[in-house]
């Protein structure tokens, strides 16, 4: 499925303060519905230097694309990580589709 990139700042802060937040073990995420699935991730310098930065980013793109043909209702997310050791795509992955199912944004 492909999806749209959150960019400007008045989105963000749009789903900031209006989106409804779904924990997981590894991230946050924060959703509302939109027109069309928009995603952004949100890395900022607390997470370390920015080749980790990039990596987490990189590893929740991949975990969000691979979970994204199950949705079934278009929204716009911004995906934030929890501060951790290390990182991996398979937590990622996980999260995003408990969360997706507990919230009912995805197919059982």
């Amino acid at each position: 499925m492909n999806y749209q990139k959150v960019k400007k700042k008045k989105e963000f802060r749009k789903i900031l303060s209006t989106g409804k937040r779904a924990y997981g073990a590894a991230l946050t995420v924060v959703y509302l519905p939109a027109e069309e699935t928009a995603m952004a991730v949100c890395v900022g310098k607390k997470y370390g230097k920015s080749v980790q930065r990039n990596r987490v980013k990189r590893l929740l793109r991949e975990a969000f694309r691979s979970r994204a043909d199950t949705l079934t209702r278009p929204c716009a997310f911004l995906l934030i990580p929890r501060i951790a050791g290390e990182y991996s795509y398979e937590a990622f992955q996980k999260d995003l589709g408990r969360i997706f199912k507990r919230e009912k944004l995805a197919d059982a």
